[in-house]
């Protein structure tokens, strides 16, 4: 299944730039080649930078990594209840609050990224059970129409996303 066979029926138009971010990819894939990539990423940031706030309120780089294995956990139940067809709306979340009672920098890095690896291998196990028709199955979250298949590349996206940020403004 690659991004590229997405229709822009399958999002919410605010995800557009995570689809497009990512090129062409096939999902089980990206998903897979991903998880290996960021975490040697994620492995690579000095520790005196996983507390680092850019600015005053934004959030630190163990609160992003946090806020990707929340939002993932999202995703993916998303995708469940919309593959096994349950068309209730599925509404949506807010970060702030998430990474606020989160309290990812009581933490340590290593934990964090052990999390992430393991939602991650969840998601890939998940996604693996799904059939084609299955991940064409449409359902709503966010008040938007929105594809099984659209949520796997929308959990990719929004890890390079925050990858993008974490290199332009916390490493530099």
């Amino acid at each position: 299944m690659k991004s590229s066979s997405l229709q822009s029926n399958e999002y919410a138009n605010f995800y557009k730039p995570y689809i497009e971010a990512l090129g062409e990819v096939v999902l089980m894939n990206e998903l897979e080649l991903s998880l290996s990539f960021f975490i040697d990423f994620l492995k690579t940031i000095p520790y005196e930078k996983h507390e680092f706030r850019y600015a005053e309120g934004k959030w630190t780089i163990k609160d992003i990594v946090q806020h990707l294995i929340d939002a993932e956990r999202i995703f993916a139940y998303r995708a469940l209840r919309i593959a096994r067809k349950d068309k209730t709306p599925l509404p949506g979340f807010e970060e702030n609050e998430y990474v606020e009672t989160a309290f990812a920098n009581k933490r340590e890095m290593n934990d964090l990224i052990e999390e992430f690896i393991t939602v991650r291998e969840a998601t890939i196990s998940l996604f693996k059970t799904f059939t084609e028709e299955q991940l064409l199955q449409m359902g709503t979250a966010s008040e938007k129409p929105v594809s099984v298949r659209g949520i796997g590349f929308i959990t990719l996206g929004h890890q390079k996303h925050h990858e993008k940020i974490i290199k332009e403004r916390y490493l530099k």
